[in-house]
């Protein structure tokens, strides 16, 4: 041991670190208290390595211990659990490399669940019994958030990754921050606070979030003023406490548990990339239909065209059909068809009027004639009617037809 005085007896001496830690050490060796002892408490954060070494820490209600049982002499000694209580045998030294006083442990007795594991259990029964566990009362996240609410440290890595998958995955997305201390004696009324502040800033989902550690370390996620701040929350909360292995009161009354801050990033937001694949997907989709149902109506139209056509070409056909009928009748029936089979229109040259009969004309009137092919002038020289099969005085008879009348004029 170091004779502190003997090397400078008038005053304080300068030592490395390694030299005071050396110091410390040699006073905790020669310590026969520390040398063999049984202490007794819970514990916590128990970890079973790749060398075969256990590190653990045991606690009470004020204070702690680090702890390490090396591979050697855990042989035939059953598996540490965290949150119960336990006698441990050892001796207490320094590990002069961190500078860090811990039990080297030879031997361990399991007394039964620890004051911790307790409470939890309580408080877990007591809240379920109460229905805040209920899946029915369990909210949905909302698809589009625009504003995130965020309870964690302002320092750490927590808020880093949250900003950067969200930043990364759905940049519309803003995100509010409520500071709160995630450990230690004020962390629950932090957290409380931070929550209050939250639920009263309008924001569509909110985060409770903390990194991994021991379960004194997220034992401020365990009370029961957290999680009733949780269940008065009018938004959605995302619980993302500790590791993936770690349960704790808040994450069993959150809406959803996310096993990392950085899983509660992607589960709250969707994915810009994905979201803008599948719009250009839906694009081409509705390129696709539309240009089918542009070649459809295309078709459509050409045949209706064609059909159109051929109904006009053949309504035009039957009405030209018609047209030539209705022409031939007319024809039939026109005048100068009947002239033109020899017959004449006789009309008076003074009005002009058709005589119909012979009593309309005197000998030397006038008249006009109208033949298929012009008309004439005539001058009668005998009126009159007669019976049929007789003839009267004077007439002249030519070929079966009487003459009633002499032509001054030739035929224009």
């Amino acid at each position: 041991m170091i004779d502190l005085l003997a090397l400078h007896p008038w005053g304080p001496l300068t030592l490395s670190v390694s030299e005071a830690t050396a110091h410390v050490k040699e006073l905790l060796d020669d310590d026969s208290t520390l040398g063999d002892l049984w202490v007794r408490g819970e514990v916590s954060d128990a970890r079973t390595y790749a060398s075969g070494h256990t590190y653990f820490t045991l606690r009470d209600g004020l204070s702690q211990m680090r702890c390490v049982l090396f591979r050697q002499k855990a042989r035939g000694l059953e598996r540490l659990e965290n949150g119960h209580q336990y006698l441990v045998r050892g001796s207490v030294s320094v590990y002069e490399a961190s500078g860090v006083y811990q039990l080297y442990v030879v031997d361990h007795r399991r007394l039964g669940a620890g004051e911790l594991y307790l409470q939890f259990e309580e408080l877990k029964t007591r809240l379920e019994a109460e229905g805040l566990f209920a899946q029915e009362r369990k909210r949905p996240l909302p698809r589009w958030p625009r504003r995130i609410g965020v309870a964690t440290s302002a320092h750490g890595a927590v808020l880093h990754d949250l900003r950067q998958v969200i930043g990364r995955r759905f940049p519309l997305a803003e995100l509010v921050l409520a500071p709160c201390q995630v450990q230690g004696v004020e962390a629950v009324r932090a957290v409380v606070a931070s929550l209050q502040a939250l639920d009263g800033a309008g924001v569509d989902v909110v985060v409770l979030a903390r990194g991994g550690g021991s379960i004194e370390d997220l034992w401020a996620f365990n009370h029961e003023a957290v999680a009733r701040a949780i269940a008065a929350c009018s938004a959605p909360v995302v619980s993302a406490v500790g590791h993936e292995t770690d349960f704790t009161i808040a994450d069993f009354v959150a809406d959803r548990r996310a096993p990392t801050p950085s899983a509660a990033g992607e589960l709250m937001v969707p994915d810009g990339a994905a979201l803008t694949g599948q719009l250009d997907a839906l694009q081409q989709r509705a390129e696709r239909a539309l240009k089918g149902q542009l070649w459809v109506a295309q078709t459509d139209l050409a045949d209706l065209d064609d059909r159109l056509r051929r109904a006009t070409a053949s309504r035009l056909a039957g009405a030209a059909g018609r047209l030539a009928s209705a022409e031939g009748k007319l024809r039939a029936l026109s005048p100068l068809h009947v002239l033109s089979r020899g017959y004449a229109v006789v009309r008076e040259a003074a009005g002009g009027a058709v005589v119909r009969h012979a009593s309309q004309l005197a000998p030397g009137g006038e008249i006009s004639i109208d033949l298929a092919d012009g008309s004439l002038t005539a001058t009668v020289t005998r009126a009159g009617g007669t019976r049929a099969g007789e003839t009267q005085p004077n007439e002249t008879r030519r070929g079966g037809e009487e003459t009633l009348f002499q032509p001054q004029t030739a035929p224009r």
